[in-house]
Parts: C-alpha cells; sequence; structure tokens
C-alpha cells in the first residue's frame, strides 16, 4: 500500500483546485498526494426530495471503489448532506481513511459573494484537513483556531487557521504512526 492520499475528483472539478489541495495536504500533514480526476458524477446518491446528495452514500462508494493508497478523498461540486443536518461541507468516517468534501457551498457566490478563487481555495483546504483529520480519527477540537474545530456555518471555515492546533497534531502524528503511514521526509 502507497504511503499517499488519493483525491479523487468526483465529476468535473478545476484541476487548479485539487493541485492546490494536495498542496495543502502534503504540507501540512507531510503526505504524499496523487489525484484522480473525473471519476462520474454520483446520481445514485442524488435526494429528489432535498435536492442534495447524500454524503454517506458518496463515502460508501468510494471505499468500494477500492485503492492502493492510505487513504482516499473525494472532492465534488454538489451540494451534500447527511440525514441529521441540512448540509455538510465534508464528511469522514472516523478512522476509515476515507473522506469526501464539497466546493458547493465553500463558492462565496453561495453566499450572495462576488467570486473569489483565493478564498474558495482556502476553504477548501481547511475542509480537507478537517476531514483528513476525522478520517484518521481526531474529533473535534474546542480551539476555535484549529481547523479541526466543528464547522457548522461559513463563518466557523472563515475564522479557524489552515492548520492542526499542537494537540490536534500531535494526534494526527501518532494516528499516522499507528497506521503505519508515517510522513515521507
Amino acid at each position: 500500500m502507497s504511503k499517499c492520499v488519493t483525491i479523487c475528483a468526483i465529476g468535473f472539478v478545476e484541476e487548479d483546485i485539487l493541485d492546490r489541495i494536495s498542496g495543502s495536504i502534503q504540507e501540512r500533514c507531510g503526505i504524499e498526494c496523487k489525484i484522480l480526476r473525473g471519476t462520474e458524477n454520483p446520481q445514485y446518491a442524488y435526494d429528489e426530495r432535498r435536492c442534495q446528495y447524500n454524503s454517506r452514500l458518496i463515502l460508501d462508494r468510494l471505499l468500494r471503489c477500492g485503492h492502493d493508497t492510505f487513504g482516499i478523498l473525494g472532492v465534488i461540486q454538489v451540494d451534500l448532506f447527511v440525514p441529521i443536518f441540512k448540509y455538510v461541507y465534508g464528511l469522514a468516517l472516523i478512522g476509515c481513511q476515507c473522506a469526501v468534501i464539497s466546493l458547493h457551498r465553500l463558492r462565496p457566490q453561495f453566499y450572495d459573494h462576488p467570486p473569489n478563487r483565493d478564498l474558495l481555495v482556502v476553504r477548501a483546504q481547511k475542509t480537507a484537513l478537517h476531514e483528513i483529520g476525522h478520517s484518521l480519527g481526531l474529533t473535534h477540537c474546542r480551539d476555535r483556531r484549529c481547523v479541526m474545530y466543528s464547522s457548522t456555518r461559513i463563518a466557523d471555515t472563515d475564522f479557524k487557521q489552515s492548520h492542526y492546533c499542537p494537540t490536534c497534531l500531535e494526534l494526527f502524528t501518532w494516528h499516522l504512526e499507528r497506521c503505519q503511514a508515517l510522513p515521507y521526509p
């Protein structure tokens, strides 16, 4: 098994966004990334009543598709939900090394603001780091500046920093070592 994370574009996702998410993971986590572009649109996960996509069904499909890497991060454009919440920015199965994030509600346009590519990318990077943390076993942090703080509103995402606090970083490193996926030099 390769000691890297596969970033999987689900449907069309701009290459530069995938590249910048990959760079952030490599820089902040010390985990190499490879990018798979353009897998199928997840029509199987669409809920007509909600006009959204069930993130749990997408995670299940990512887990079944098999991969030869340490973990997988799906990146998608559509609006995601889990049945108990109106929406989610992303979802991970704690300790299963599989996660998905959505760019839909990370775009400034969603909040009636002008497009801002840099803001979108920073939000996507924070969300990716957050969900990768969950996929390795981290839970939410009480430090509002830590990337592992729960984002229930976009203002939470904007306020927090794009790295783990010292405690979460120590736990993250411990989980990496436990999973036999030591960071590359």
